[in-house]
């Protein structure tokens, strides 16, 4: 097992790398172009299960157009992120302007139950998506 566990009532006590994804500006994209904004959602979304797949990431939650991901290894974490960010800056969208995705990474322990996430370490790495542009990835 490649995951450190330690069980706690019905939730697991594991130490992961998260990898939180977030589009620039979706809001008012989709209000002035839905239309082109369905489609580019949709290649969206594959490239970045493209970048994540062969890294062994694990998608535990979608909201929208953000990915919430788990990694058991952190340089896998990061390689992931890198090629998710060169492939969105490669594709040429169908909007008026590129979609501009924004990416943190954070590890440590988090609360496992049910399939997803909870505790200080997930709070940290929204907080650390939240005050991260479109176009850049930050870690802690």
């Amino acid at each position: 097992m490649t995951l450190a566990e330690m069980t706690l009532g019905d939730a697991s006590l594991v130490t992961v790398t998260f990898l939180f994804t977030d589009i620039e500006g979706s809001t008012s994209l989709w209000e002035r172009e839905s239309v082109a904004m369905r489609v580019a959602l949709q290649r969206h979304n594959a490239l970045l299960s493209a970048a994540i797949e062969p890294h062994r990431g694990y998608v535990f939650k979608t909201v929208g157009d953000a990915f919430c991901v788990t990694f058991d290894d952190a340089a896998e974490a990061l390689r992931a992120a890198c090629e998710i960010q060169i492939s969105l800056a490669a594709e040429q969208w169908p909007t008026r302007s590129p979609l501009r995705v924004r990416i943190a990474l954070h590890t440590g322990p988090a609360y496992l139950s049910h399939g997803d996430y909870f505790g200080t370490t997930v709070n940290r790495v929204a907080r650390l998506l939240a005050v991260t542009h479109g176009g850049q990835t930050l870690l802690t």
